[in-house]
């Protein structure tokens, strides 16, 4: 008995395909961080009419295309100077140094209720902005280092 076998040399095989999407999402963030301010205030003579004026920065990196503003809050000694709706204090006295913080390059303070609000970002390096302070003149204090701590939040 002889028995024959067909063996066909193309074997199909079947295929399926299926298209799928790819998504990324970017989302909006920021980093931010400080330099402080620093003043020397002579209330004799320098600053016996004059403003003590210096600067800090704050710097901010955000997604390109966000829209961040950056508030600050008014410390912890609010209200608490003769002059100024920002204080420092003298350690654990009941002296203080009044003064403010502004927008750059203007004279308007620069608060959680009034923040600077920079152009968005073209790109996600770090911006520095000036924050403007001003100690003001005029105020009868006793030497010291007076301090206040402000803090910086940028929203995004």
């Amino acid at each position: 008995m002889c028995a024959l076998f067909a063996l066909s040399g193309d074997v199909l095989a079947g295929t399926a395909s299926s298209p799928f999407t790819v998504t990324g999402t970017v989302v909006a963030n920021c980093t931010i961080s400080t330099t402080g301010i620093s003043f020397t205030y002579d209330p004799v003579s320098a600053n016996a009419a004059a403003d003590a004026l210096n600067s800090g920065t704050v710097t901010i990196a955000c997604t390109k295309g966000s829209a961040p503003s950056i508030g600050l809050d008014n410390g912890l000694n609010a209200g608490a100077a003769s002059k100024g709706p920002r204080a420092m204090r003298l350690g654990a006295t009941a002296n203080y140094l009044g003064y403010d913080i502004y927008w750059p390059g203007t004279k308007t303070s620069w608060t959680a209720a009034a923040p600077f609000v920079p152009s968005a970002p073209t790109s996600k390096a770090p911006r520095a902005f000036n924050m403007d302070g001003v100690a003001l003149a005029g105020q009868d204090v006793t030497v010291g280092t007076y301090t206040d701590t402000v803090t910086a939040t940028v929203n995004f």
